[in-house]
């Protein structure tokens, strides 16, 4: 990989009652006394210090939920957090978690590097880790192929896929396209993908430059300008951090939407701070696997929205769907693994209990796929500045799954998408 991807307040909440599992004979819930400590690893500083912080403050409501309503099965919840940075740090904190603090399970992982490199270590400890983001298919294929530990995140390719066949639908006639991504796996897998399926509905179309700033660099304005000269009818940005936010300010600023298309698959995940000012209408945004404003939102997740806003200002992103999918379907698989079992499970169990287990997440039903891939949804849509808010929100909402738009168990990426038979026009 060539770089890698990038306390908060606990929400209060009312939480419905959690399901008790019921046994033959004495109850898994008095036989093991403690609390249960779960492992989290997540990113507090740098550019993507926003989307790390997300992701805890998902998980320290779903502690707080469960705990209200008894905990798992009589054993309250204690989280254990530790700071994801580099790989080589993040690995050594995920060793702590396991042998020091003697976590149950450890959730978490943002960058692509680090999850690339936990991967290997989840399977030398024995300890179920529950990804929330960071692993791409290139990087699955080459460090966790078969997982017994691992469990990973939904392919984040998907929401490039996603965009590119929403490109079609939306941006008809579009014959050259610019691209600007991350420079590393992230960035260069996404464009690599993007590509690859709008050449499936739009065979004519040409790809005319392709740029990869160091995740970091805040001053695109020589980038802009490049983009300016290549002509392009349309943008494709797969920024997902504050980087998305300053190359849409320093865009607008020159007008650059004012000659060109606009595609921005994740900056979605900074929602809040891509203001109307700046944010022109028109452009197709992605959110990811969680969109706040879902008009076909549950009670659940309207709920986790009213009080994340209340506590913390803002609304939530994705990540909070990832972190808040893991820690639900560990609670789940743990009580599966009782129910067989009669007392509390070992971590071997839990881990195979977790095996296409489904869950209700903050997004709706999630699940784990048998080879340990997450399945949810993608939310996409275009701009507009038709809402409440001071900053732009989508409409129509485009709600795209995983099994349309990730590759299947035991199939190579481009191979799978080479093999589309798609109509157009």
């Amino acid at each position: 990989m060539r770089t890698t991807r990038r306390s908060f307040l606990r929400l209060a909440s009312t939480g419905a009652a959690v399901a008790t599992v019921r046994l033959d004979g004495p109850p898994a819930r008095a036989q093991a006394g403690g609390p249960v400590k779960v492992g989290v690893l997540t990113i507090r500083a740098g550019i993507a210090a926003p989307v790390g912080a997300a992701g805890l403050r998902g998980t320290e409501w779903w502690v707080d939920r469960v705990n209200r309503a008894g905990g798992i099965l009589g054993r309250t919840v204690q989280l254990v957090v530790e700071e994801e940075s580099n790989p080589k740090d993040t690995v050594e904190r995920y060793r702590k978690l396991v042998l020091q603090d003697k976590v149950q399970a450890v959730l978490g992982g943002i960058s692509t590097g680090v999850t690339l490199a936990l991967g290997p270590v989840a399977e030398d400890l024995a300890t179920p880790w529950l990804s929330w983001d960071g692993t791409t298919q290139k990087g699955v294929e080459e460090t966790m192929p078969h997982p017994t530990w691992a469990f990973k995140s939904v392919d984040n390719e998907v929401e490039a896929i996603v965009a590119g066949m929403l490109t079609a639908k939306y941006f008809k006639g579009i014959k050259t396209v610019a691209g600007i991504g991350n420079d590393y796996s992230y960035g260069h897998d996404c464009w690599e993908s993007y590509k690859a399926v709008l050449k499936k509905y739009a065979p004519d179309v040409r790809f005319v430059l392709e740029l990869f700033p160091k995740l970091g660099v805040t001053d695109f304005t020589s980038h802009i300008a490049a983009i300016q000269q290549s002509k392009a009818d349309l943008l494709m940005c797969s920024f997902w951090s504050g980087d998305a936010t300053i190359i849409m300010k320093q865009a607008t600023a020159v007008g650059l939407f004012k000659t060109m298309k606009g595609v921005f698959t994740t900056a979605g995940g900074v929602h809040d701070s891509l203001k109307k000012e700046f944010t022109p209408e028109g452009l197709l945004l992605g959110y990811n696997t969680m969109y706040f404003d879902d008009p076909k939102g549950s009670a659940l997740l309207k709920q986790f929205v009213r009080e994340y806003k209340a506590r913390h200002g803002e609304y939530p992103p994705y990540e909070c769907d990832h972190a808040y999918f893991c820690a639900e379907s560990y609670k789940a698989a743990v009580e599966k693994a009782a129910a067989q079992s009669g007392k509390w499970p070992e971590k071997a169990a839990v881990a195979r209990a977790l095996e296409g287990i489904e869950v209700e997440s903050l997004s709706g039903r999630r699940s784990w796929r048998e080879d340990h891939v997450q399945m949810c949804a993608f939310y996409q849509g275009i701009t507009t500045h038709r809402n409440p808010y001071d900053f732009a929100t989508i409409s129509p909402v485009e709600v795209v799954s995983t099994k349309v738009a990730m590759k299947p168990a035991g199939t190579k990426l481009f191979d799978w998408i080479n093999s589309w038979k798609v109509s157009r026009g």
